[in-house]
């Protein structure tokens, strides 16, 4: 006991305290173990909420993008991370996505491919597995909603072009623009994904509702199955 004592928080110097230091110096000062550390709130019987955060940071290379992909039971596999302590270090960099997200969404007009791709890039950012997207328009192409439609796996998601299109006419939405995000980083589209793309546009036709296009996230870069003369 007398060595969790030393370890703890309470006992640092009070400008070594993550806590203290964030309120009198600012959330500027702080390094990233020491703003992990307050996310997981303590550390264990070895090692103090920075320590522990050091390790954290360390198992995925000091990367906060790797760190993002990992799942509550990849987090789980660090010795001293829990099950509370995982949710909580996946919460807090979803409400940074969620951030990003937001003030992609505050663009008023989708001009281009590559104005799509910076409104949906952070929604599919740094996720291990597929997801699939809408961006809803009116007819001047402002952005009116966007919405995840489906979540699959590593290598698929299933994508349902009716509750698009029903989602489309409750917002009142006449132009839409598809986007899935690739893990693996391959921006090249399957023939799945081109089936679905054709299918999609010939749907939405018969509602009086245009498919633009088809936007393939990667990394840090996206296919257009406009800029492609695909759709």
């Amino acid at each position: 006991m007398d060595e969790y004592n030393k370890l703890s928080i309470k006992d640092w110097a009070l400008e070594d305290r993550p806590r203290e230091k964030l309120m009198y110096k600012g959330v500027k000062s702080l390094s990233t173990a020491e703003l992990l550390a307050i996310i997981i709130g303590s550390g264990n019987r070895n090692q103090s909420a920075v320590e522990l955060s050091k390790s954290i940071l360390s198992y995925c290379n000091n990367d906060l993008n790797i760190l993002a992909k990992k799942s509550i039971h990849d987090l789980m596999t660090i010795k001293g991370i829990g099950e509370a302590k995982a949710i909580g270090i996946i919460s807090a960099l979803e409400i940074g996505r969620r951030q990003k997200a937001f003030q992609s969404k505050q663009k008023e007009k989708v001009t281009c491919s590559r104005d799509a791709f910076e409104i949906l890039f952070p929604f599919v950012e740094n996720i291990g597995h597929e997801e699939f997207w809408v961006l809803f328009m009116n007819r001047a192409n402002k952005v009116i909603e966007i919405k995840n439609v489906s979540s699959g796996g590593i290598t698929g998601t299933v994508f349902d072009i009716r509750l698009v299109l029903k989602e489309a006419l409750q917002l009142e939405a006449v132009n839409l623009i598809l986007c899935h995000n690739h893990p693996s980083g391959n921006l090249a589209p399957s023939a799945a994904d081109k089936d679905i793309t054709t299918k999609s546009k010939e749907a939405a036709k018969l509602m009086n509702i245009e498919i633009l296009d088809h936007i393939i996230i990667g990394e840090n870069d996206y296919y257009s199955f406009a800029d492609e003369a695909l759709i």
